[in-house]
C-alpha cells in the first residue's frame, strides 16, 4: 500500500486507531478522487499539521513554512489553477529544477504531470492543505479569504423571519456548512475555548476566545446571519423556530483529528440571536494538578484535605477561572475502585469513566438538592455537586458530610476567605459550617508565557520596591519575562493558561473567628499569618520564574 508508512507514523503518534485506519481503507475503495491524505482530514481523523508531521517523519520530506510560500507565481500558465487546487499544490521557486509544495508529496500523478507541463525535475516539499490552498489564492487570486468565496457561493435574498422551511434550506446548503464548519476549524487551530456569534444592525461579528482573550476573527457577510444561526441550531438540535427564548444545546464534532463535544448556548438580541459555543477539548484538558499550576506548598495542602474520609472542600472564583477542571483533577485523583463516587452537574461537562455523573434538570424538578436527597441513598464514599446556589443543596452537603461522606463543590466569590462569610451570608449555621469545612480553595487563570520567544528583563526598582518582590528571592537579581510573539504561540506570545491560587484550610483559630462572625478580611489576616499565601503572591512567584507575566498577575487579582 502506498501510504503504509505514513498511516504507520500516525497510529504509532496515537493519532489513528485501528478502526479509523479499516474506516480509511473502506472509503478510499469508493473515493478514487480523492488520496489518503486527503480523506484523513476531510474525514476529520487528523489535521493538516498531523498529515504534514507525519509525511516529514516517513518520507523524510521537508515541510514548507507559512513564510516560505512567494507572492508571484512560479509556475508556468500551462499549468491549470483548477489542476493545482484539486490536488492543492503550488510552486515555491524555479532554476533548472521546479521545488513544489504538495499536501501529498507522494502522488506520483501529480510529481509526473508538472514534471511533463514544465520539461523541469521536480523536488516535493510537504505544505499544510489550508497554507497552500491560501498562498493560491495569493498567487492566482484576488487575494480573498474562503469566507469571502464563500460569502459570493451563497445566494441569500432578503429572507424573510417567518420563512422558515426557506431557512431550512438555506441552513443545509453547502456554502453555509462550510462557513460554520470553517469558524470551527478556526476556533480548534487557535486552541479556542470559546466561540462568539454576534449579530448586529450592519455586521455579524465572530470572536473567538483564545487563552481567556477574545479576538475577532474573519466573519461572514451579514446577510447571511440567519443561515449560519440557523444551521448552528440544527446542529445543536435546537428548535430554529423559537427565536424569541434563550436555548441550549449540544454538538458532537470529530474535526482535525480532534473529537469534540461542544455546548451551544442562545440568546435573543436586538437584531437576533447572539450564538455562544464552549468547546469542550478532551484532549486537550490536562487532569494533572501539576499541569494545572499546583505545587509545593498548595499541592501538599490540597491533596492532604483530599485525602481525609469526609468533610467539604469547595472551589471559588468567577465563571472562567478553571474551578471545573480543578474539580475534575481532584476527582481524578480520588477515582479508584475501592470509591463509589457520584456528581450531580449542570452540565456534565467531562465524561469520566468509574464516575456516576447526573445532569440536572430543573425544567422536571430534577435539581441539585433535589438529587443529592436521592444521592445520599445510593451509599456513595464522595459527593461533588456543580455549584452551591442555594441553602438547600448547602444545608444537605452539610448533612452529608456529617454522615461520613466527602463533598466537594463550587461557590462565585472572590477570595477562600469569601467562601465562608458567602455561606453564613446564605443562612447556613456557623457551628454546622466549621465542623464540616476542610478548606476552601480559590483560584484565577493566567495565560502562561510561550516557551520560545519569552523574554528577559529586569525590572526598574521602584517596581522591585513597590510590589516587594525581594521576599520572594532574596539573594540574587530579580528578573521577569515578557511576550514576545512567534509562529508558535501565532504572535501572541503567551499559549496555555494555569491557575494561581490561594488555600485556605480550616484550623481551630480560623474556626473560633467564625463561630465569633468575623468577618472575611479577619479570617483572610489570620490565614495569611498561619501560613496561608494569597492568590496575588502566588502569582508573583509564578512571574518571577518566567511562567507568566507581571501584568497578567495583575490582570485577574490585585495586592490585598
Amino acid at each position: 500500500m502506498q501510504y503504509e508508512s505514513l498511516l504507520a507514523v500516525l497510529h504509532d503518534k496515537q493519532k489513528l486507531s485501528v478502526a479509523e485506519l479499516k474506516k480509511v481503507e473502506r472509503v478510499q475503495k469508493t473515493s478514487v478522487s480523492e488520496s489518503v491524505p486527503q480523506l484523513l482530514v476531510k474525514l476529520g481523523l487528523c489535521s493538516e499539521l498531523d498529515v504534514a508531521d507525519a509525511f516529514v517523519e516517513s518520507g523524510h520530506f521537508e515541510k514548507v513554512a507559512p513564510d516560505q510560500y512567494p507572492l508571484e507565481m512560479q509556475l508556468p500558465e500551462t499549468v491549470p489553477l483548477r489542476f493545482l487546487k484539486h490536488y492543492h499544490a503550488i510552486g515555491l521557486n524555479q532554476n533548472d529544477e521546479l521545488t513544489v509544495a504538495l499536501m501529498d508529496p507522494e502522488d506520483r500523478f501529480v510529481i509526473d504531470a508538472l514534471k511533463l507541463a514544465t520539461g523541469k525535475n521536480i523536488i516535493a516539499k510537504v505544505g499544510l492543505l489550508s497554507e497552500i490552498d491560501a498562498a493560491l489564492e495569493v498567487q492566482y487570486g484576488e487575494g480573498r479569504s474562503q469566507m469571502d468565496k464563500l460569502v459570493d457561493d451563497l445566494s441569500v435574498d432578503d429572507l424573510g423571519e417567518e420563512d422558515l422551511e426557506h431557512l431550512k434550506d438555506l441552513a443545509s446548503e453547502a456554502p453555509v456548512i462550510k462557513m460554520v464548519n470553517l469558524i470551527m476549524q478556526r476556533a480548534i487551530e487557535t486552541r479556542a475555548s470559546d466561540i462568539h456569534i454576534e449579530p448586529f444592525e450592519q455586521s455579524l461579528k465572530v470572536r473567538l476566545r483564545v487563552d481567556g482573550v477574545l479576538k475577532d476573527i474573519d466573519a461572514p457577510s451579514v446577510k447571511s446571519t440567519a443561515a449560519v444561526i440557523s444551521r448552528i441550531k440544527i446542529m445543536a438540535k435546537l428548535n430554529i423556530a423559537e427565536r424569541r427564548l434563550p436555548q441550549d444545546g449540544r454538538i458532537k464534532v470529530q474535526m482535525l483529528g480532534k473529537e469534540l463535544d461542544l455546548r451551544v448556548s442562545t440568546i435573543p438580541t436586538m437584531y437576533g440571536e447572539s450564538v455562544v459555543i464552549r468547546l469542550l477539548d478532551k484532549e486537550n484538558t490536562v487532569l494533572d494538578f501539576a499541569a494545572l499550576g499546583f505545587a509545593g506548598k498548595h499541592l501538599q495542602q490540597f491533596i492532604e484535605v483530599l485525602s481525609q474520609p469526609h468533610g467539604i472542600i469547595l472551589i471559588t472564583g468567577p465563571t472562567g477561572s478553571g474551578k471545573s477542571t480543578t474539580m475534575y483533577a481532584a476527582l481524578k485523583q480520588l477515582n479508584t475502585s475501592e470509591r463509589k463516587i457520584i456528581t450531580v452537574e449542570d452540565p456534565v461537562e467531562y465524561q469520566m469513566e468509574g464516575v456516576n455523573q447526573i445532569q440536572a434538570k430543573p425544567q422536571i424538578g430534577l435539581t441539585f438538592a433535589s438529587a443529592l436527597r436521592s444521592i445520599v441513598r445510593q451509599d456513595p464514599d464522595v459527593i461533588m455537586i456543580g455549584e452551591m446556589r442555594d441553602l438547600e443543596t448547602a444545608r444537605i452537603a452539610v448533612q452529608s458530610a456529617l454522615t461520613g461522606h466527602l463533598v466537594l463543590s463550587t461557590l462565585h466569590t472572590n477570595d477562600a476567605a469569601g467562601g465562608v462569610t458567602r455561606l453564613l451570608d446564605m443562612g447556613l449555621e456557623e457551628y454546622l459550617l466549621t465542623s464540616t469545612v476542610n478548606g476552601i480553595l480559590a483560584q484565577r487563570l493566567v495565560r502562561k508565557l510561550c516557551p520560545e520567544c519569552k523574554q528577559s528583563y529586569t525590572p526598574p526598582a521602584d517596581i522591585v520596591e513597590g510590589m516587594k518582590l525581594r521576599r520572594f528571592a532574596p539573594s540574587g537579581d530579580i528578573v521577569l519575562y515578557k511576550p514576545v510573539g512567534c509562529p508558535a504561540c501565532g504572535g501572541l506570545g503567551y499559549r496555555g493558561r494555569l491557575a494561581i491560587i490561594e488555600f485556605l484550610q480550616m484550623t481551630d483559630p480560623l474556626r473560633k473567628l467564625i463561630m465569633a462572625h468575623e468577618e472575611a478580611g479577619a479570617i483572610q489576616k489570620l490565614a495569611i499569618e498561619e501560613g496561608m499565601s494569597t492568590m496575588y503572591e502566588n502569582g508573583l512567584v509564578k512571574a518571577l520564574q518566567g511562567i507568566t507575566t507581571l501584568e497578567e498577575v495583575l490582570r485577574v487579582t490585585s495586592e490585598t
